[in-house]
């Protein structure tokens, strides 16, 4: 290209983002790689093992590869918003007995919004990340549009739901059109050390992937309360409404002529209630805060795929727009633990519709 457009590609020291860097600068890009710090290193190193995506292992994985491809690498320090905007939020949905989705918030607040924004400042064209997605502007709908990716089974649009037009147009993925054993077989010709390396944990701040030993360490606002049965009847004592999600069976105590699972969370009564596994299905949902990809917003009722959790499959639903914003889904037939707090992502075929996040299920 004659006149290099410059992209921050976000290297966490893993293949999929050192893979972006080394295919933006094949392409001709001019390319520099920034490692957002969003956590206190001390917090992310577990004895001799280092964990998470800002530990001081996965900085100098990401700096070895930015000197292997010779371009510029930064360490910017997001250590605030991360705390407000993803830690905060973690603590305050389970307290509030929903189940959140850091990565979407992280997603949301960080990577698309404030990282963007900074780079923008310095005179910098683009961001671009190691997702999984098929970005590009369409001429068909006259916006910027997400796809599912060519390898389905590291599809990470769900966790993209909430990016904007504007994020859109500064974002390049190009890792949309490969495997991952193609991104890897890549990284080894190139000669970059981490083209082995093995996938992140789930949630980068929670060391031993305990999210309950994390909560307990952070507030002191969890307290025990009642199991009832679904006639309200108090069977047995939780200990604390953060520690339990809709349709867990393991870990309740409870001993029954049946398995239960838990079916309702109370936060204001301190009160879980457990039933039989029928009663974790449903076909219906309510979603609030929601973004739209594909469409600027819905016109009316349409039929889309929707799709509860990460892992999950798309299933046929009905989806009806709400004077408030809000949308109502309605499931052709019945999905199991539909939870307060995920996240539930529209698709029409390949292309992400939007999303939104469960307010309440029924």
């Amino acid at each position: 290209m004659k006149d290099k457009k410059k992209v921050i590609v976000a290297m966490s020291g893993g293949v999929d983002s050192s893979v972006t860097a080394a295919l933006l600068l094949e392409q001709g890009y001019d390319v520099s790689g920034v490692t957002m710090q969003i956590w206190d290193t001390s917090q992310v190193e577990n004895g001799d093992e280092h964990l998470g995506c800002c530990s001081l292992t996965a900085v100098e994985d990401a700096r070895s590869v930015a000197v292997k491809l010779g371009i510029p690498f930064y360490v910017m320090n997001f250590r605030d918003i991360f705390e407000e905007k993803v830690i905060g939020y973690f603590m305050d949905e389970y307290l509030r007995g929903r189940t959140p989705n850091p990565c979407i918030a992280c997603n949301i607040h960080v990577k698309f919004a404030a990282l963007l924004d900074r780079a923008l400042s310095l005179g910098v064209h683009y961001i671009a990340t190691g997702h999984y997605a098929r970005l590009a502007f369409s001429e068909k709908y006259g916006r910027y549009t997400v796809r599912r990716p060519a390898d389905r089974k590291k599809d990470q649009t769900y966790v993209l739901y909430g990016l904007t037009q504007r994020q859109l147009a500064h974002t390049l993925m190009p890792l949309g059109e490969y495997t991952k054993d193609q991104v890897r077989k890549l990284a080894a010709d190139i000669g970059l050390r981490v083209a082995d390396k093995a996938e992140s944990q789930e949630i980068c701040f929670v060391l031993d992937d305990n999210y309950r030993n994390f909560l307990r360490e952070k507030t002191k606002d969890i307290k025990p309360g009642s199991f009832v049965n679904m006639r309200g009847e108090a069977i047995g004592e939780h200990k604390g409404i953060p520690f339990y999600t809709i349709g867990q069976r393991r870990g309740l105590g409870i001993a029954a002529g049946e398995r239960l699972y838990v079916i309702k969370i109370d936060p204001v009564h301190n009160v879980i209630t457990l039933g039989p596994e029928k009663a974790i299905l449903g076909s219906d949902l309510i979603a609030e805060d929601i973004n739209m990809v594909l469409y600027d917003q819905l016109a009316g009722q349409v039929e889309l795929a929707a799709q509860i959790r990460y892992n999950g499959r798309p299933a046929p639903a009905t989806v009806v727009p709400l004077p408030d914003g809000r949308l109502r889904v309605h499931f052709h037939r019945p999905l199991r633990a539909i939870t307060p707090g995920q996240a539930v992502v529209f698709y029409q075929g390949d292309y992400l519709v939007g999303g939104g996040t469960i307010a309440s299920a029924g």
